[in-house]
């Protein structure tokens, strides 16, 4: 479960490299946030997705390339820290990838897999930050309800539900649309 941790001051990036390597940290408006790692259906999904993404536009296997991607990557943008469980970032606008601790260019595209215990931190807090940090386009993926909920940011840094896809569908979603992937292989257990 994300939990904020209590502090009488603005935490610090000093304060979320404290803790401990299993944790996951986030600096929002000035607060800490702390995640264990995801749990398995949450990890499960995210490999899942990963292996449908990479292929086909991380490689060019069976579709266009053309994609950088990464899981949990660290990203300091519009003065936050947040961690995506996963972003892909267009090669035209990142050709190689940095050897960095964390980025500062946004990523054209961020999925959370969203949970009990992260759901309302990804949606209330996260997802607007990435509108404003120009990021294109946002999938939340949710094991428990087997959903993938498609959005593109508008120009009023607000975000544009484009589909709701859930259980078995086969899916061509944006920005990913040239290939077809299979919700059901990120259920499977």
């Amino acid at each position: 479960m994300a939990r904020q941790v209590e502090r009488k001051r603005p935490a610090t990036y000093a304060d979320l490299r404290k803790l401990p390597d299993h944790i996951v940290g986030e600096l929002i408006d000035g607060e800490l946030y702390a995640s264990p790692r995801p749990a398995s259906l949450h990890a499960h999904a995210a490999t899942q997705l990963s292996t449908e993404l990479v292929g086909p536009f991380g490689r060019g296997r069976g579709g266009p390339g053309g994609w950088i991607f990464l899981v949990e990557p660290e990203l300091h943008i519009v003065s936050q820290v947040l961690v995506p469980d996963l972003a892909g970032w267009r090669r035209e606008r990142m050709p190689t990838l940095p050897d960095v601790v964390a980025f500062e260019m946004a990523p054209d595209w961020i999925c959370e897999i969203v949970s009990p215990a992260t759901g309302s931190l990804d949606r209330k807090r996260k997802v607007p930050y990435y509108a404003r940090a120009g990021v294109a386009h946002l999938w939340l993926v949710d094991p428990a309800a087997q959903t993938l909920e498609v959005y593109r940011r508008l120009v009023s840094d607000s975000w544009q539900l484009l589909a709701t896809h859930a259980e078995t569908d086969r899916v061509r979603a944006e920005p990913f649309d040239a290939v077809e992937i299979e919700l059901a292989a990120l259920w499977a257990r």
